[in-house]
């Protein structure tokens, strides 16, 4: 299969589970807490690995403790940390999230803007068979998605929520747009999912999923547009759910699966996670996946 190569977030993220979200101020005992190193790219690789594929992370952080620890966990985790880019002075990404028994979440990031500056150095896709990149560090975004194009490789593009322009921008360079709902209407204006997922793939021409949680996936082949609904659950926590997916989706194109079988996968995955507290923590196994379709 090879390695992945996972560009964009990495934070540290501080879960509290309480009974409800506050309305009003006061001290609230969490029903269970963690902390996680994630964000979008380094959720994903972590995922990926869990799910039975290898995975590189290539992501910014301060030279900070909180820095250390994130590269420290993500190792743990089996990711090739090799290529993270810690800035000296600057502070890494941490956000605090409360979230109730129904994974509804209340989520207060904080970013560092030097650690979005552009990448110094050149990127080197060496043992890599695949690139998919989030849109939280653009520079970097751009030049791996160019850069798997170049060499051939799918080059896959997480097109959650961003500025439009960064969006527009980073459309253009991928052979693989997986977007969250949201993400497609910013981007064509349809109110639905299915005509979403119809203009991107007409505009640009490549494949084209667009995600809309319980509602499932629309995705397009041979000029048609798929649908797989979501599996049935009762969600406890959506956090990092789109992530998973997105490890599965990578996981099933490296590995040369039929589309439907890797959005069925993919979908099944998210599925599970969503049953599990600790955001990306809560990622399951490819045995776990397999056996959750068998039934």
């Amino acid at each position: 299969m090879g390695r992945i190569l996972c560009v964009g977030a990495l934070t540290m993220d501080t879960i509290f589970r309480l009974e409800h979200l506050p309305d009003h101020s006061g001290k609230f005992i969490p029903l269970d807490a963690v902390e996680v190193a994630e964000g979008m790219a380094a959720a994903q690789a972590a995922s990926i690995v869990r799910l039975g594929g290898e995975a590189a992370l290539w992501a910014s952080a301060g030279d900070d403790g909180i820095g250390d620890r994130l590269v420290a966990q993500i190792s743990e985790a089996g990711v090739d940390t090799s290529r993270v880019r810690q800035v000296r002075g600057a502070r890494s990404g941490f956000s605090s999230i409360l979230m109730d028994r129904t994974g509804s979440t209340i989520i207060v990031p904080r970013y560092d803007p030097t650690i979005t500056s552009a990448p110094e150095a050149a990127l080197d896709l060496s043992g890599i068979t695949a690139v998919m990149t989030d849109v939280r560090w653009p520079a970097a975004a751009k030049l791996a998605l160019s850069a798997a194009k170049a060499a051939g490789i799918p080059a896959v593009l997480d097109a959650d929520m961003a500025a439009r322009d960064v969006l527009e921008d980073l459309v253009k360079e991928a052979s693989h747009i997986v977007a969250s709902e949201s993400a497609a209407k910013l981007l064509t204006g349809a109110e639905v999912p299915e005509a979403a997922a119809w203009r991107l793939a007409d505009e640009h021409g490549v494949f084209v999923a667009v995600t809309a949680g319980a509602h499932g996936c629309w995705w397009t082949e041979n000029g048609d547009i798929r649908h797989t609904p979501a599996p049935k659950i009762e969600a406890i926590d959506t956090l990092a759910a789109g992530d998973v997916f997105h490890a599965g989706f990578a996981v099933g194109l490296t590995e040369g699966w039929p589309m439907e079988r890797t959005i069925a996968f993919a979908s099944a995955a998210a599925a599970i996670k969503c049953t599990r507290f600790g955001g990306r923590l809560g990622a399951p196994t490819r045995a776990d996946v397999e056996a959750f379709l068998a039934r």
